[in-house]
């Protein structure tokens, strides 16, 4: 068994999987044994979204957010441990908190301490998962259409399988055993929740119940998907460097007197996300979209969604038996066994690194615990 944690780009909560696998290659299979989660602490969400922009001392900040936050980790793991009794568990493979994202640039920085979390836990533990792919030239992300490939891939069925975090990004998945490819298609909740929080005080929008009560503002709709990021060819990822709230009010001020109300620039963010996905399935021709992360349980966006997508089958990842929470965590526990195994966990189709690497740093626990 495999312990997976994630915290992703809404930085809302630490999610783990504890999973079963069997098998090697495209014949694996796996079981979700359980799965475990906690809200991150106010304080240290607060820490660790302000360390996404620059400030001053940085690196003592981010040193004491990484010790609190690989101890969240080791709450989650130490739960799931719980549930293995007396089941061996191999390794744990946890993601960390992106901060920075420029593999541009040559680097992608996230916050977990990996020596930290083996001797919490007394396991094994794979992480800086994405630092290899970016080394070889990759863009480090999406790293999770491979696992999504083994997990998802229909004989028969082109299918879309859509992570909808703070971030989301798309694996696009031919039947027969095609070319996997994938990208992130932009912003996924991050937007959304940021204008709630900042008219609301609420840190989501429930349900998208605000944004369904708002009316699409067409002229900030097309001001917003005039983002060069949008026509970039793939590969490409991206994250809070770029779609931040100063990148939404800059687009509102040049609106001048004509900037919408709260509650229809919240639907025009909704229909944003919806329709950068939406164009991502549509060259794909998937007639099936399953849907997972936070975004899934958003009723409003999973309704524009499927209206922008009118020939395809829109749903969560449910559907397909997997749980929509426990998805990407998932994908960590899948590559701390590729890494253990000595395999590569990139698809250079996706990242444009320039081969498959195997991805991640080992840390193992004393031997005498």
């Amino acid at each position: 068994m495999y312990i997976g944690l994630m915290s992703g780009t809404s930085v809302d909560a630490v999610d783990g999987v504890l999973a079963a696998f069997e098998g090697d290659g495209p014949d694996a299979t796996l079981r979700t044994v359980a799965f475990a989660t906690r809200p991150m602490p106010a304080p240290l969400r607060a820490e660790l979204l302000a360390l996404q922009q620059p400030g001053t001392d940085e690196l003592a900040r981010a040193a004491l957010a990484t010790v609190a936050l690989t101890d969240l980790y080791a709450e989650v793991a130490a739960e799931l441990l719980e549930w293995a009794g007396g089941g061996t568990v191999a390794a744990i493979g946890a993601h960390g908190q992106t901060i920075r994202h420029r593999p541009e640039l040559g680097y992608t920085l996230q916050l977990i301490d990996g020596a930290r979390l083996a001797e919490r836990t007394g396991c094994v533990t794979v992480v800086d998962l994405r630092s290899a792919d970016v080394a070889a030239g990759g863009q480090g992300a999406p790293l999770v259409p491979a696992f999504h490939a083994l997990a998802f891939a229909s004989a028969s069925r082109r299918r879309a399988i859509v992570n909808i975090g703070g971030i989301a990004n798309v694996s696009l998945l031919p039947p027969g055993g095609g070319t996997v490819t994938g990208f992130d298609t932009g912003p996924g909740n991050l937007l959304m929740d940021g204008w709630c929080e900042r008219h609301r005080g609420a840190p989501f929008d429930r349900d998208g119940a605000w944004a369904a009560s708002g009316r699409v503002d067409e002229a900030l709709f097309a001001r917003l998907l005039d983002e060069p990021y949008f026509r970039l060819p793939a590969p490409k990822s991206t994250g809070r460097d770029l779609f931040t709230l100063a990148w939404l009010d800059a687009r509102l001020s040049a609106m001048g007197a004509a900037v919408p109300s709260p509650p229809d620039v919240q639907a025009t963010l909704a229909e944003l996300t919806a329709e950068t996905i939406a164009q991502a399935c549509r060259s794909f021709e998937a007639c099936e979209a399953r849907i997972c992360g936070g975004g899934a349980h958003n009723r409003h966006l999973m309704s524009r969604l499927s209206a922008r997508l009118p020939s395809a089958e829109v749903t969560s990842t449910t559907a397909l038996g997997v749980d929509p929470a426990a998805v990407e965590a998932l994908a960590f526990a899948w590559l701390a066994r590729e890494r253990l195994a000595g395999r590569p966990g990139n698809l250079p189709a996706v990242t444009g690194a320039r081969a498959p690497r195997v991805l991640g740093a080992i840390y193992a626990p004393h031997p005498g615990g």
